[in-house]
């Protein structure tokens, strides 16, 4: 493979100098952009796209096409892993996924067993394979998973949920089948990530987008307690031992430091917290990704900029910090404000790594 010409992100991640903030943006290969809907429409449906290696590749690259961004990030989806897991995974137009056969017992959960990931998954593998060929050492290339907590939840209601009501409950009504059903997630999502480590990936992320629904007993006990036993699994494994993890629990912000003590090398931060308050609370134990709202990029240019200038000076001087937005960037936002986004970040951040 070619050297790394911008290891921005990498060095960020690792709290290392930089010459300037890096930037890339969750979801930034998505549904805002019009060359993405192109795609998508060429692939027929959204899990054909997924299952296409050279469309994701394509859909991967685009943002990088648009924008100096300073990372890619491979196109797939959290939802591989139960997919492989025989739920039998659909999507609904305008509703988000599905699984036909969800886990409702102890039993459900007690059938299962932890797949093949070579040969379930391959066109993940293939996708990143090919990402890493393309980008030919332009920006390093991120991989990711859901977090067991997060996947259970998808695949314990059997899709998206407004109250989480069935995982929730069964963590009360049957925590052991719970910490079962986590336990094996655990252990699959290290190995798909490691596995991804040894397709090219050269960062990692771990989502666990709905830990925050937690309290805050449950969110140590079903989330966290996970999260971490995924870490040490991955940081056991030579070939992923090396790599940066970022771990990003949404509404998490009251329990960032124990997340900081997880073992990852980043924390994701959403934007309900102020950068220069997490960088105290974590001590310095972690970099921190984050944390533009995504919905002010649906103000004004001179407001975007403002925002930025808010977010770099409230981390402060010092490495240590990867701009980002505090969730996935909204399908309706305009590409040219993301521009905008990018280049202040450009701009704005160089006196903070002097």
């Amino acid at each position: 493979m070619p050297p790394l010409q911008n290891d921005r992100l990498l060095r960020a991640l690792r709290r290392q100098a930089v010459d300037r903030t890096p930037i890339w943006i969750m979801r930034q290969a998505g549904r805002y952009l019009p060359e993405y809907r192109a795609t998508r429409a060429r692939a027929g449906s959204f899990l054909g796209l997924l299952r296409n290696p050279e469309l994701a590749t394509e859909v991967s690259l685009q943002p990088l096409a648009r924008f100096d961004l300073d990372a890619a990030i491979l196109f797939s989806d959290i939802l591989t892993i139960p997919d492989a897991l025989g739920l039998g995974l659909y999507f609904v137009e305008g509703e988000g996924p599905r699984f036909e056969r969800p886990l409702r017992s102890a039993a459900d959960i007690a059938a299962l067993s932890p797949p093949d990931l070579e040969r379930s998954l391959p066109y993940v593998f293939d996708t990143v394979r090919m990402l890493r060929r393309e980008l030919a050492g332009r920006v390093p290339l991120i991989g990711f998973s859901g977090s067991p907590w997060t996947l259970a939840c998808y695949m314990v209601e059997g899709g998206g949920s407004s109250d989480f009501r069935h995982v929730k409950g069964l963590s009360y009504s049957d925590p052991a089948a719970l910490h079962r059903l986590l336990a094996l997630l655990a252990d699959v999502v290290a190995d798909y990530l490691a596995a991804q480590a040894a397709a090219g990936a050269q960062a990692l992320m771990l989502f666990d987008t709905w830990g925050g629904v937690l309290s805050t007993s449950s969110y140590h006990e079903f989330s966290l307690a996970y999260q971490t036993r995924v870490v040490e699994r991955l940081k056991a494994q030579p070939v992923s031992r090396e790599l940066p993890l970022i771990v990003f629990t949404k509404g998490g912000g009251q329990w960032l430091a124990e997340q900081a003590g997880c073992g990852c090398e980043a924390l994701g931060v959403d934007w309900t917290q102020q950068l220069g308050d997490i960088r105290r609370i974590t001590g310095g134990q972690v970099a921190l990704q984050g944390n533009l709202d995504p919905i002010a990029l649906f103000g004004p240019p001179e407001r975007i900029r403002a925002e930025v200038a808010r977010i770099l000076q409230s981390y402060g001087n010092g490495p240590g910090h990867v701009f980002n937005l505090g969730h996935g960037v909204l399908q309706q936002t305009d590409p040219a404000r993301v521009a905008v986004l990018v280049d202040a970040v450009h701009e704005l951040s160089t006196p903070y790594h002097r």
